[in-house]
C-alpha cells in the first residue's frame, strides 16, 4: 500500500551551526520497497557516482544525499498515492484532513516543536507546499494554526504548482487545480508573512537554460536554486556585512503590512565571467574617475533602475489576462541577494521602507560570499559562461508591484464564472481585497501610453 506523507525538514544554514529558520514540504513514501538506484548504490560502495539523468531519476530517494530525522517523516494513514476512488486532490479534502488530525493530536506539539526547540535564535518558519490540490488545503490549517502559536514570528510560504495551466490535463481537472490555487491564495495572502507562488516553468527564460518541463528534478532544481539564493542572507552570521534576516526581506517588500504576495525572478551566472567583468569595469572607472554605483531617483524610470532578471517564476495563473493591461506597472518594494560579483543598481535602500509618503520603490540589496554549489546530484541544467561550472553566481529579488493586484483580480473573474464552488462569493470578495491592498496610495488608474 502507498501512504501520503509530510516531512518537516531542517535546512542547512551553511555557516551558523544551528539551524535559524525551518521548512515544512510534503514527500510521497511508499510502504513497498523501492530498489535502490545505482547513484545510491555507488555511493554506499564509496564507488564513482554515475551521472543522473532525468530517466534514471523517478523518485526524490534516487539523488537525494540527506539524511532525514526519522521523526521528520508523519505518515497520513488515511489516503493512497494516486487513489482513484478517494484522489488526494481537493482543498477541502486536505483542509478536512488537517481539522480531524488536530481535534485527534496537537500537530503542532506533536510534530513541529521538538524541531523548534532546537532552534537558537528562531527567525520564522518557511513553508514549501503545492498548492493546487488537497496540499493547499492542508498547509491552509497549519498556517492558521502556526499564525495563532507564533504570531510575531515570520512564516514565508513558497506555493509550488501550474495550477492549472498544465494542458494536458483534462480542462475539469485543471479548473479544480485553479479553483484549488485561489483558495489558498486567499488563506496564504492574510496568513502568511510573505507568500511566493512559483511556476513548474518561467514566463520567460534565456537560452542559457536547458530543462525538462515534465522532470521533477530538473523542476525542483530550478526552484531550489532561486529559493535557497534568495533566502540565504537569512542564514549568514550576525556579524556578516551581508546579513538580512526574514523580517529585514519583509520590511522593504512590505511597508504597509498587507502587501505580502511578492514575485521571485532570477539569473545565472558563471562567476568566472562576472570577476572579468568587475575588473573591466574597474579599468574603465579608473579613466572616467568614477565608481558610483547608479541609484533610484525619482527622475529616473523604474523599468530603467531595477534589475530585469532572466526568469521570471512567477506562477501561471497569476500572470495577467489575456488582454494586455495598458497601465504602467508600478513597484512599492524590491529585496535583491546577490552571490557573486554581480554589478548591480540600488547597493543601498533608495528610499525608507517606512515612509508612505515617498512614491518611489524601496530597494535593499544582500551579497553574500557564497557561490551555489553544484553536486553530482544536481541536473546539468545551466550552461553558463565558459561551459557547465561547478559553482554558480546567482541573482534573485522579489518584489511587490501593481501587477500582482492585475493578475489577483484575473483569478477572481475565472473564479466568479465557475460553478460549484463553495462559497464562492466570500471567495471572490476575498480575492478583491487583497487586490485593492496593491492600489493603496498609487494612482491605479495611471496609464502607460499616457506618461
Amino acid at each position: 500500500m502507498r501512504k501520503i506523507n509530510a516531512l518537516y525538514e531542517p535546512e542547512d544554514d551553511g555557516l551558523s551551526g544551528a539551524s535559524a529558520v525551518w521548512r515544512s514540504k510534503p514527500v510521497i513514501h511508499r510502504s513497498e520497497p523501492i530498489p535502490e538506484s545505482t547513484y545510491q548504490t555507488n555511493l554506499s560502495a564509496d564507488l564513482p557516482a554515475p551521472t543522473l539523468t532525468p530517466e534514471t531519476v523517478k523518485y526524490w530517494s534516487d539523488y537525494t544525499r540527506v539524511f532525514y530525522h526519522p521523526k521528520s517523516l508523519q505518515q497520513l494513514s488515511d489516503f493512497d498515492v494516486n487513489d482513484k476512488l478517494l484522489p488526494f486532490e481537493s482543498y477541502d479534502v486536505g483542509f478536512d484532513l488537517f481539522e480531524k488530525l488536530e481535534r485527534e493530536i496537537d500537530l503542532v506539539d506533536a510534530d513541529l516543536r521538538p524541531f523548534i526547540e532546537e532552534c537558537d535564535g528562531l527567525q520564522g518558519i518557511q513553508i514549501m507546499t503545492g498548492i493546487d490540490g488537497a496540499w493547499g488545503g492542508w498547509t491552509s490549517g497549519w498556517l492558521e494554526r502556526l499564525r495563532d502559536e507564533y504570531g510575531k514570528k515570520s512564516i514565508w510560504v513558497w506555493g509550488l504548482g501550474d495550477q492549472g495551466a498544465n494542458t494536458a490535463y483534462p480542462r475539469e481537472k485543471r479548473m479544480q487545480q485553479l479553483s484549488n490555487s485561489a483558495r489558498s491564495l486567499s488563506v496564504f495572502a492574510e496568513q502568511a508573512s510573505v507568500y511566493v507562488p512559483m511556476a513548474n516553468a518561467p514566463s520567460k527564460s534565456p537560452s542559457y537554460i536547458e530543462y525538462q518541463a515534465n522532470s521533477s528534478w530538473h523542476v525542483g532544481a530550478m526552484q531550489a536554486i532561486a529559493l535557497e539564493s534568495m533566502t540565504i542572507s537569512s542564514r549568514l552570521r550576525a556579524s556578516h556585512d551581508g546579513r538580512g534576516t526574514l523580517q529585514d526581506l519583509e520590511d522593504t517588500i512590505n511597508s504597509t503590512g498587507q502587501r505580502r504576495i511578492a514575485k521571485l525572478g532570477f539569473s545565472i551566472a558563471d562567476p568566472d565571467v562576472l570577476s572579468e567583468k568587475v575588473s573591466t569595469l574597474s579599468l574603465e572607472a579608473e579613466k572616467t574617475g568614477s565608481m558610483e554605483p547608479r541609484r533610484y531617483s525619482e527622475d529616473d524610470g523604474e523599468d530603467d533602475q531595477l534589475t530585469s532578471f532572466d526568469m521570471d517564476m512567477f506562477t501561471l495563473s497569476y500572470r495577467a489576462a489575456t488582454v494586455k493591461s495598458r497601465k504602467q506597472e508600478h513597484t512599492f518594494g524590491r529585496v535583491e541577494s546577490a552571490r557573486g560579483e554581480w554589478t548591480v543598481p540600488g547597493v543601498e535602500p533608495s528610499r525608507d521602507p517606512r515612509d508612505r509618503f515617498n512614491d518611489g520603490p524601496a530597494v535593499q540589496s544582500y551579497n553574500a560570499p557564497l557561490l551555489f554549489p553544484v553536486l553530482d546530484s544536481y541536473p546539468a541544467i545551466f550552461n553558463v559562461g565558459k561551459g557547465h561550472t561547478q559553482k554558480l553566481a546567482v541573482h534573485a529579488g522579489l518584489t511587490t508591484s501593481t501587477a500582482v493586484a492585475e493578475q489577483v483580480r484575473t483569478v477572481e473573474q475565472l473564479m466568479r464564472r465557475m460553478h460549484g464552488i463553495q462559497e464562492r462569493e466570500d471567495l471572490c470578495n476575498r480575492l478583491q481585497i487583497i487586490a485593492e491592498q496593491y492600489d493603496e496610495g498609487w494612482d491605479s488608474g495611471s496609464e502607460g501610453d499616457d506618461d
